[in-house]
């Protein structure tokens, strides 16, 4: 069987997919990487204590035989490796993963796990008795052999239990339905483990396990061991029947060792479940319809084990988003997949102006249309304004009888989503506003919400929860950056009158010994070389002097492609020959004069371009760029329409080195960060940014291993005047 693009295609539309656990996703990852480090590995599978509960219970038990007891993760992952560790996880994992209830009882899911389980135990049994490498291998691609059944009976109910109803105990009948829909268990249970990134041979025992018997034949040994599997415990023996013929014709293996081998699975599968906590019944103990105590049961446990593992995978992104941008996306992601809402807005609360702001969640989202948008705290009727006031979710359908005119506010935001109605939900952290979320809805959405109201408010509080922390980090980086500015300044201080003094003595008298010395004299070319280097270690002082506490100059016109030129005519050379790094200009000639201050512009160049010689250790390029960009620039204010005309220049800096590490990168713009080593103060790139800041600019920086370090500078062809108010 061969999977089409149209039946990928129409997979890849699913709206219910079962999603492994967060931890089991980094745990795959870690597993499958090169480098696999077991502490890493252990750490992972110990943050989830029911997963190494049932990993411990299952790897000392007489499934696996062990000589000793083993107490700890660790040893357990030493023990048996990081494969193992992998497939045992994934097992003990599966069976509360899927969304398995829609009302239909017939899909027995008893049944359905008590013959994956005896498929999985039989596998491996077989794999030992015939030598495979990874009996572990095997138990895995058995247990998950059916699962593409529960994607389809979750996503197609109706279509699918059409088919339960007509083919219910005969597979070969149920598999020619599938096909006849245009897509099988087979095909669909092997994308999904394909999606998840297991091996290509278990992908392939899953896709293969109803191929005939006489393909079966020239297959690997993974694929025959899961489909021998397979036929062997469609069902019970009845007493004095024959085992099928199939591991016969695979493996060589006679009646006896099959039925031993049958006898030894019963006895295990039992074992294996209670291990796994996985409810199983054998097929002749279920006949009819699961009971509805059982059904009642498992469905509410399964909805809430789904609900519980999608929030914890939300939270662990927000956990990991590095800025507020970033927040933003996770929550709004999380607001889509956990409750299919399509239609979000965000708003912070602005604390220095009391309203709230419109906050997109990227330039090209529907939402970028509130950029800025403000709606002040004193608009009590306001649904926004009210639901954070009053801490509690509140709606709005204005076509409602009895309802009085919404504010326009409301009302155009309403008509702008174009929906029914809209949902807020309040932010607050520790008692404090952090925002409002707003949810464009119809009414049969608001129905749907109502009843999951409880996961509702513990997904808002913790999402307020991360947009608090990251605004207490914020306020933190820029008090210490503060501090750190405060301690240079005095050190800069003190540092440039104790140096600069002894330097300016020592230069008179060497003006003094070049006057007692003739001009001819062979020292004189020294005595210049020492002067000059006395001159350096002053402007050194100097940059340490400004990057504390920039000096107030005059701005005036500036040229930006005549100081780019002018450096490259002094540095081109002698980065070609002694570095062996070429220089290209791309410099726009249509390029505006901009109110600036040159001298800083100079400063700011010249360490840039010092900063990719350094990095280019080898050789290289050097890539210099300027453009015009109309509009803003992002991250600062402007005072009007005319400066926004105006707009700004685009200054690029690139190199093609080994890039800036990780680690460095969200410091970069710190005082006394380098990666450089010894002998590199990691003031440079602070000056930097102290200039461009002082000169109603922005700089930022994008570099990895790859394609090396681009500094991107944006300076406002006219300075700003003034702040804009709310």
């Amino acid at each position: 069987m061969q999977i089409q693009k149209d039946i990928l295609s129409r997979i890849s539309t699913l709206k219910t997919l079962p999603t492994l656990p967060h931890i089991l996703v980094k745990l795959i990852g870690a597993c499958n990487s090169e480098d696999a480090d077991l502490s890493k590995i252990s750490g992972l599978v110990e943050k989830d204590p029911s997963l190494s509960g049932k990993i411990l219970r299952l790897v000392n038990s007489a499934h696996y035989g062990l000589p000793k007891r083993i107490e700890s993760v660790h040893h357990c992952v030493s023990y048996l490796g990081t494969s193992t560790i992998k497939n045992i996880a994934i097992g003990a994992s599966i069976s509360p993963a899927f969304q398995p209830w829609d009302g239909s009882n017939l899909l027995n899911l008893k049944v359905f796990w008590w013959h994956s389980l005896k498929c999985a135990v039989l596998a491996r049994l077989m794999a030992r008795k015939t030598g495979y490498k990874s009996p572990d291998e095997a138990f895995l691609s058995g247990l998950l052999h059916d699962i593409g059944r529960l994607v389809l009976w979750v996503n197609y109910p109706k279509a699918y239990t059409e088919l339960l109803k007509k083919y219910s105990g005969r597979p070969d009948l149920l598999l020619a339905g599938e096909i006849r829909q245009g897509l099988t268990h087979c095909e669909v249970g092997a994308w999904l483990l394909h999606r998840w990134g297991l091996p290509s041979l278990m992908v392939d025992a899953v896709l293969y396990h109803h191929e005939s018997r006489e393909k079966i034949k020239t297959a690997f040994p993974l694929v025959q061991l899961v489909y021998a599997a397979n036929v062997l415990s469609e069902r019970p023996l009845q007493k004095g029947e024959q085992p099928d013929n199939i591991a016969e014709l695979l493996f060589g293996l006679g009646p006896d060792d099959v039925r031993t081998l049958l006898s030894r699975a019963d006895e295990e599968v039992f074992e294996v479940a209670r291990l796994l906590e996985i409810q199983i019944s054998e097929p002749a103990d279920t006949q009819g319809a699961v009971s509805e105590n059982d059904r009642k049961a498992q469905e509410g446990l399964v909805a809430e084990v789904r609900d519980i593992s999608l929030l914890l995978g939300t939270l662990q992104d927000l956990m990991g988003a590095s800025d507020e941008a970033s927040i933003l996306r996770v929550i709004h992601q999380g607001i889509h997949i956990l409750f299919d809402i399509r239609e979000i807005f965000f708003f912070e609360y602005d604390r220095e102006k009391d309203c709230l702001r419109g906050k997109p969640v990227s330039e090209n989202d529907k939402s970028a249309v509130i950029d800025n948008l403000v709606i002040p705290m004193q608009m009590a009727e306001s649904v926004p304004v009210a639901c954070l006031a009053q801490g509690k979710m509140l709606e709005l359908f204005i076509d409602d009888a009895g309802v009085s005119d919404p504010v326009i506010v409301d009302a155009r935001m309403i008509r702008f989503m174009g929906t029914e109605g809209m949902f807020c939900l309040p932010m607050l952290a520790h008692g404090e506003y952090v925002g409002v979320i707003v949810l464009g809805l119809g009414h049969s959405e608001l129905s749907h919400l109502s009843g999951q109201s409880n996961l509702l408010s513990l997904f808002c509080r913790q999402a307020a929860l991360a947009l608090h922390a990251d605004k207490m980090r914020r306020a933190a980086v820029t008090t210490i950056q503060s501090e750190r500015a405060r301690a240079s300044t005095g050190i800069a201080r003190k540092i440039f009158h104790e140096v600069n003094n002894p330097l300016g003595i020592i230069k008179n008298y060497l003006k003094i010994l070049g006057l007692k010395l003739a001009k001819q004299n062979v020292a004189q070319e020294e005595i210049a070389i020492v002067s000059r280097e006395i001159d350096r270690i002053a402007h050194i002082l100097r940059a340490l002097r400004s990057f504390s506490e920039p000096q107030a100059r005059s701005k005036a016109p500036v040229d930006v492609n005549k100081v780019l030129t002018d450096l490259v005519k002094i540095t081109r050379e002698s980065l070609k020959r002694h570095s062996g790094i070429e220089v290209h200009l791309d410099l726009s000639p249509s390029l505006p004069m901009i109110i600036s201050e040159e001298d800083s512009l100079k400063q700011i160049f010249i360490n840039l371009v010092k900063n990719a010689a350094e990095a280019m250790t080898e050789g290289g390029n050097l890539h210099i760029g300027t453009r015009h960009i109309s509009g803003r620039i992002e991250g600062v204010e402007i005072t009007g329409k005319g400066e926004e005309e105006e707009g700004y220049v685009e200054i690029t800096i690139k190199d093609d080195g080994p890039g800036i590490p990780e680690e460095i990168r969200t410091r970069l713009f710190d005082p006394f960060v380098t990666s450089k080593g010894d002998g590199h103060s990691g003031l440079g790139l602070s000056i930097v940014h102290n200039l461009v800041k002082s000169l109603d600019g922005t700089i930022t920086c994008d570099s990895d291993s790859q394609k090396g370090t681009c500094f991107k500078i944006g300076l406002p062809v006219s300075p700003k005047k003034n702040e804009r108010n709310c």
